[in-house]
């Protein structure tokens, strides 16, 4: 499903050129959970963004599905970034005004997608917040903020799941109620990649990926997740 070969990220600060990403190579399967991990400036967030085609390599090949990411259009990535991922932020990255079904959605109204209200509400219902769907983001607790950003995440049936330190903000009982959604995704089938700095959090996934100084320097299978 996410085929990466060689992929450098390399930024250019005035004169100097400051390499986030060096020579990474993996891939991912339909319905893999999969942790990365790594100390601050490791490159993990420089890899989600790519993997989340919210931004290109320097050079390198990434492979989505039939999609060869770098040579995709402004438009085309929009439209691959709507319709195949989906996003969880550690800051949930709601609209403040809006409530929690208006939340859910928007990606269904950015592509156009009919009966957008009716999908929305089968979300908040997966999620357990059937009758949360009329409260703004500032009614609901960290945790139900979460759920609605995962809600919103699944709305458009993603082949992916790009989460990041989606935990972050969550005490440990809530986290490990998000994090049981994410397995029963999983479950479905769907492809779960999730940074984290928590090793608790880490062993929901089946595959760890360490990431130091912009490379990949450990990548690594249990036979199951030990939570």
């Amino acid at each position: 499903m996410i085929d990466v070969r060689h992929l450098c990220k390399t930024y250019q600060l005035g004169n100097v050129e400051v390499p986030a990403l060096v020579n990474v190579s993996f891939s991912f399967d339909p319905g893999e959970f999969v942790a990365i991990m790594g100390p601050s400036g490791s490159g993990k967030s420089t890899l989600m963004n790519l993997l989340g085609c919210l931004d290109l390599p320097t050079s390198g090949i990434y492979r989505l599905e039939n999609y060869d990411i770098q040579n995709l259009s402004a438009n085309e990535l929009a439209e691959v970034r709507n319709r195949r991922i989906g996003f969880v932020f550690q800051n949930f990255n709601l609209l403040p005004r809006a409530t929690a079904q208006e939340n859910i959605e928007l990606p269904l109204l950015y592509g156009r997608v009919p009966n957008a209200a009716q999908k929305a509400k089968e979300a908040l219902a997966k999620v357990g917040l059937s009758e949360r769907g009329k409260h703004k983001p500032a009614e609901l607790s960290g945790g139900e903020r979460q759920r609605v950003a995962i809600a919103r995440s699944i709305v458009n049936n993603p082949a992916i799941i790009l989460a990041d330190e989606p935990t972050g903000n969550l005490d440990s009982k809530t986290g490990e109620e998000i994090m049981n959604i994410f397995t029963q995704l999983n479950a479905e089938g769907v492809l779960i990649v999730l940074v984290t700095h928590e090793a608790e959090i880490a062993q929901y996934a089946r595959r760890t990926l360490n990431m130091k100084d912009g490379e990949l320097v450990h990548d690594s299978f249990v036979a199951e997740a030990l939570r």
